[in-house]
């Protein structure tokens, strides 16, 4: 009985860790490989030796990849949490403070300068917050660990392509443990993707340059199919009786269909109707709690994260920073 449950029990460690055997190869041989396919694709062999010479998995980043969320957090404790008046704020002030780069990348890329101080508060509480793992490190440690090797090894290699760049050095290359990076906390997927150079100084520094951190916002959203003259959405009130089944980003209808069914201004006043906009009803804690009729533009904010809570907490709080 014992041996049948333990073959049980590691069948199902084999379903939940199919790749777990991977990281049975010790790290030393897994680094030199990676750093033999570096050097095939075109990575030079000083930035190979710079970044992965000496380095060893981090165990804090295994516990952090593991760890389990403790509960389901409503919308409203996550609103509370990332957004309060100090949050608001202070992106005021930083508005005001970078108003000329702001407004230069607003201007340029056709993404109004409230939606990225918003993204910048809320990912990095406005730069202050950046993470301390260093990001080669973080994504060895990853990539070798086997349960989404395949994903950080790209994004390992990527960063290495960062570094071969000059972008940033091995050691100012800092983020979070999962390897989200800078300012603005791109991937290294997401810097070559869409990370520019805004002061024009040659580099894509995400880390220390404002003009950079803003431009790269900037034209995140705009590649991903932001629409300059629409909002992202707003907040609302439903009728009694709304369905559920009309809930969530797959129906579209028009904001005059939606007027039509009873749906209003949280005051109580008619539903601006006149643009015509196509909207979806997003009820992130169910209809008991906020509802919001959100657009276009409120896609585009969950390309860069696909979290309901997120996107609508990016909405509010650049409503509040243009206030």
């Amino acid at each position: 009985m014992v041996y049948i449950k333990k073959i049980a029990y590691l069948f199902v460690l084999a379903l939940l860790f199919p790749l777990a055997a991977y990281a049975s190869q010790p790290f030393d041989q897994w680094l030199n490989s990676l750093k033999q396919e570096a050097l095939r694709k075109g990575i030079s062999q000083q930035t190979v030796n710079a970044a992965l010479n000496d380095i060893k998995p981090i165990p804090r980043v295994i516990e952090l990849d593991r760890k389990q969320p403790e509960g389901r957090m409503t919308f409203g404790e996550y609103y509370t949490k990332v957004i309060n008046q100090q949050r608001i704020n202070e992106g005021r002030k930083r508005y005001r403070q970078h108003r000329s780069q702001l407004e230069g990348a607003a201007k340029k890329y056709g993404v109004p300068a409230h939606y990225i101080v918003a993204l910048w508060g809320i990912e990095t509480n406005y730069g202050s917050n950046t993470g301390g793992f260093k990001v080669v490190p973080s994504l060895a440690t990853l990539a070798h660990d086997g349960r989404r090797s395949e994903f950080f090894r790209a994004e390992l290699l990527n960063a290495l392509k960062i570094l071969d760049a000059g972008h940033i050095s091995p050691a100012n290359m800092k983020g979070s443990w999962a390897g989200a990076m800078g300012q603005n906390q791109f991937m290294p997927s997401s810097f070559h993707a869409f990370a520019v150079d805004g002061n024009n100084d040659g580099k894509r520094d995400i880390w220390t340059s404002l003009y950079d951190v803003f431009a790269s916002t900037a034209n995140y959203l705009s590649k991903s199919g932001w629409k300059e003259d629409e909002r992202w959405g707003r907040e609302v009130k439903l009728p009694q009786g709304f369905p559920k089944s009309l809930t969530g980003l797959e129906t579209k209808k028009s904001t005059q269909e939606w007027a039509n069914m009873g749906i209003s201004l949280p005051s109580g006043s008619a539903l601006p109707t006149a643009t015509g906009l196509k909207a979806s009803v997003v009820a992130p804690d169910g209809l008991a709690g906020r509802t919001f009729l959100v657009y276009d533009n409120y896609r585009v904010i969950m390309k860069w994260n696909k979290s309901t809570y997120f996107a609508t907490s990016v909405g509010l709080l650049a409503d509040q920073i243009a206030r």
